[in-house]
C-alpha cells in the first residue's frame, strides 16, 4: 500500500467525521427543532388519542347494546371469568388467557436474563396483546373482548370456544410442539350468515413491548428489529435506531418477528399476510427496561363458512441458526420460511462467508473448546488460510523496500513540484524493469476486510457466546467494564471496556508496523510526507474506541487477537526476509528484462504504458494548442 492509498483512506475517514461534525445543527437550531417537533408530536398524539377515544366510544356503545340484548351475537361471551391455562414442554412454558384466547406470557427455559432469573420471560400480559377482528354485517367481532371457554386441556394442547349463539361459535385450538413451535387453528362455526358474501379476510393486530434482556442496552438495541419475510423469499426489517410508524409493506409476507438480539416472537400465517401490512417500531429510552414497541397490523385468510380454518404457527425462542433450521421443519405449512434469517449474517458476500465457513467451524470447535478458545482458534485458522496471500503481498512490499536506493537514484532529478509526472513515470519504469507491482501492498487489507466485516456480523448474533465467560470476561456477548459510572458521557457512554482498549492498542501496534514498512519504501518527498501522516493514522484506533466501547467483549477480543497475530506475522516476515538475497533476485530479473524487453509484464508495466500514453496525448494536445495559437 503506497502513500496515496493511505492518504485516501485517512482522508475519507476525516471527511466523514468532519462532515458529521460540520452538519450538526447549532444549539439554537436544535432547541427550535425540538420545540417544533414537540408541538407537532403533541398535535399528532392529540389527534390519535381523539380517534382512539371515538373508536372506543363506538365499541363501548356496541358492547352495551349487546349486553342489554340477550339475543345478540356473543351476548354471553362478553362477560365471564378469566382463566389461565399453561402449556409447556422442555423448551418453553406458555400461559394463555381465556379472555381473547391468546398467549399472554412466554417463558423460555434454559436461558437466564440480565436480572439473574434462571428462566427468561420473553413477554407477559403487560407487554403483549394480539387481537383478531372479523368484520360482520352489523358489528365487528374482536376476539380480545370475548371470554372463551377452555376444554380438552393437556400439557401440550387446549381448545378455546366463544359462544355466539345457538349453533354459532368461534373455536381456537392450540397444539404445542416438541420445542418452540405453537400451532393454532381458528374456525367460525355456523356463522356464515352474519358475514357479507365476499368476506375472505380478517384483521390481525399484534402489539409487543420488547424487553431489554441483555446487560448492554445500546448494543442489544442495535440488533433488536421488527423483521418480516417476503413470500417470494428474502427478509427485511424496520430501521433499528429510528421511530417508524405504520410503514406499509408492499409485498405479501408469510411471517413477522418481534426480535431482540438473541430471542424472538414470530407469527407465521399459512395463507400469508396480504399486501399493505402496516409495521411500527418505536424505540424506548435507556433505563426503561424496554428496547422498542413493535406493532403489526395485517390481513390474512378467513373462511366465514368454517370449512377451512385460519392457521398460524408461533415461534417463541432463541435466535440460534441451527435451531431455527430444525424448528422450521416442525411447521406443517410446507413453506421455505428461512427462519434462520433471524440470525443476521451480513450482506450477501459476508453472509456467504459466515454461512458456509464461520458457522461450520464455530459449531465444530464449540463442541470441544470453551468459547474464548474457539474465538482464538478461528482467528488462527483464518490467519493460516490467508497467510500465503499475505506473504506474497509482503514480499511485494519488501521488493519495493530493497529497490528504494534504485528509485532514489532514478528519480533524483525530478524533485520539483512540476516534475511529479515524470517522477512517477520514472518510478513505474523501474518497477516494470524489476517486475514489481506497487499496489500489491494493499492486498493484506483487502484480504482481511471481508473477514473482519463477516465476523463483525457473526459474533454479535452468536447466541452461543451469551453468558459464556473467559479469562476476565464474564459474558462474551456483552461489554466487559473495568470502570462504570451512572452518568452517560457523550461518545463514551457509562463504562470503559477492557477488550475495547486492548483492541485499540493492538490497532496502534499494527499501524506502527505498517507505517514502518511504508517508510522503508518511500522515495524522496514521500518520506517527509509520511511523517505528517503518522498522527492521522493514530486517529483510527481512537475512532474505533468510541465505536466499539459498547460492543461485545467477544467481538473486541476477536479483533484484538486478529490484530496481534497480524502484527506478529508482519514482524516475523520482516525479520526472516534476506534483503540482500532478494535484491540479487531482482537484479537477475532486471538483467533478463533488459536483454528481452518483451518479458516485462505485470501491473507496473501496464501502469508505465498507461502513463506513457497519457504523456503522448498531453504532448499532442500541446502541439494542437500551439498550432491554434499560430492560426
Amino acid at each position: 500500500m503506497d502513500k496515496n492509498t493511505i492518504i485516501g483512506f485517512v482522508l475519507i475517514a476525516v471527511v466523514l467525521i468532519g462532515f458529521s461534525w460540520w452538519s450538526q445543527p447549532s444549539a439554537e437550531e436544535q432547541r427550535a427543532a425540538f420545540v417544533q417537533d414537540s408541538i407537532a408530536q403533541v398535535a399528532r398524539q392529540k389527534a390519535e388519542k381523539q380517534k382512539q377515544m371515538e373508536a372506543a366510544a363506538r365499541q363501548t356503545a356496541v358492547k352495551t347494546k349487546v349486553l342489554e340484548d340477550t339475543t345478540a351475537l356473543f351476548h354471553a361471551a362478553l362477560t365471564g371469568q378469566q382463566q389461565n391455562i399453561v402449556l409447556k414442554n422442555k423448551a418453553v412454558e406458555l400461559t394463555f388467557s381465556s379472555k381473547g384466547a391468546t398467549v399472554e406470557k412466554a417463558v423460555i427455559k434454559g436461558y437466564g436474563d440480565r436480572l439473574g432469573n434462571k428462566q427468561l420471560t420473553l413477554f407477559d400480559e403487560k407487554d403483549q396483546s394480539l387481537n383478531y377482528t372479523l368484520t360482520a354485517k352489523e358489528v365487528n367481532i374482536s376476539t380480545q373482548d370475548l371470554y372463551f371457554q377452555p376444554s380438552e386441556i393437556t400439557d401440550s394442547s387446549v381448545v378455546f370456544t366463544a359462544q355466539a349463539g345457538t349453533g354459532k361459535s368461534i373455536v381456537i385450538s392450540y397444539t404445542l410442539g416438541k420445542n418452540y413451535i405453537l400451532h393454532m387453528k381458528m374456525n367460525a362455526i355456523g356463522m356464515a350468515g352474519i358475514f357479507a358474501p365476499n368476506t375472505s379476510t380478517m384483521d390481525v393486530n399484534w402489539l409487543d413491548k420488547c424487553r431489554q434482556q441483555e446487560k448492554g442496552y445500546t448494543f442489544e438495541n442495535r440488533y433488536a428489529t421488527l423483521t418480516y419475510h417476503d413470500v417470494e423469499g428474502g427478509t427485511d426489517y424496520l430501521n433499528e435506531s429510528k421511530e417508524v410508524k405504520d410503514k406499509e409493506i408492499e409485498e405479501k409476507i408469510d411471517w413477522v418477528a418481534f426480535k431482540n438480539q438473541f430471542f424472538s416472537a414470530v407469527m407465521i400465517a399459512k395463507n400469508d399476510f396480504q399486501q399493505k401490512s402496516l409495521m411500527t417500531s418505536i424505540p424506548h429510552e435507556k433505563g426503561s427496561g424496554y428496547l422498542k414497541t413493535y406493532q403489526a397490523k395485517m390481513k390474512t385468510f378467513f373462511d366465514p363458512t368454517g370449512n377451512t380454518p385460519s392457521e398460524f404457527d408461533f415461534y417463541y425462542g432463541p435466535n440460534d441458526f441451527r435451531l431455527l433450521q430444525k424448528v422450521e421443519k416442525e411447521s406443517s405449512f410446507g413453506k421455505d420460511l428461512q427462519l434462520q434469517r433471524l440470525v443476521y449474517l451480513g450482506w450477501p458476500l459476508f453472509r456467504i462467508i459466515n454461512r458456509w465457513f464461520t458457522i461450520y467451524v464455530f459449531d465444530w470447535l464449540s463442541k470441544i473448546f470453551p468459547m474464548g478458545i474457539v474465538l482464538i482458534l478461528i482467528t488462527m485458522l483464518l490467519k493460516v488460510i490467508t497467510f500465503p496471500m499475505v506473504k506474497k503481498s509482503y514480499m511485494s512490499s519488501a521488493k519495493m523496500r530493497v529497490l528504494k536506493p534504485k528509485l532514489d537514484e532514478a528519480t533524483a532529478q525530478y524533485n520539483k513540484p512540476e516534475d511529479q509526472m515524470q517522477k512517477q513515470q520514472a518510478m513505474m519504469a523501474e518497477y516494470a524493469k524489476y517486475g514489481v507491482s506497487p499496489l500489491s501492498g494493499c492486498l493484506p487489507m483487502l484480504i482481511q476486510m471481508p473477514i473482519w466485516i463477516a465476523m463483525f456480523n457473526f459474533v454479535p448474533n452468536a447466541i452461543q457466546l451469551r453468558g459464556q465467560s473467559f479469562l476476565w470476561m464474564k459474558d462474551l456477548s456483552t461489554y466487559d467494564p473495568i470502570w462504570e459510572w451512572n452518568k452517560n458521557i457523550w461518545l463514551i457512554g457509562d463504562h470503559l471496556s477492557l477488550t475495547c482498549i486492548l483492541f485499540c492498542g493492538a490497532q496502534i501496534l499494527y499501524s506502527w508496523f505498517t507505517m514502518q514498512q511504508q517508510k522503508d519504501q518511500m522515495v524522496g518527498q514521500q518520506a517527509e510526507q509520511m511523517k505528517m501522516m503518522q498522527w492521522m493514522m493514530y486517529l483510527m484506533p481512537l475512532m474505533f474506541f468510541f465505536i466499539f466501547n459498547d460492543y461485545s467483549s467477544g467481538l473486541n477480543f476477536y479483533y484484538f487477537i486478529s490484530l496481534f497475530f497480524s502484527a506478529a506475522i508482519m514482524w516475523t516476515l520482516r525479520h526472516t526476509t534476506n534483503d540482500a538475497k532478494l535484491l540479487a533476485i531482482l537484479e537477475s530479473r532486471y538483467k533478463e528484462n533488459a536483454n528481452n524487453p518483451q518479458k516485462m509484464k505485470g501491473l507496473a508495466a501496464r501502469l508505465q504504458a498507461m502513463q506513457q500514453q497519457q504523456e503522448e496525448l498531453q504532448r499532442k494536445r500541446e502541439e494542437l494548442d500551439r498550432k491554434k495559437r499560430k492560426l
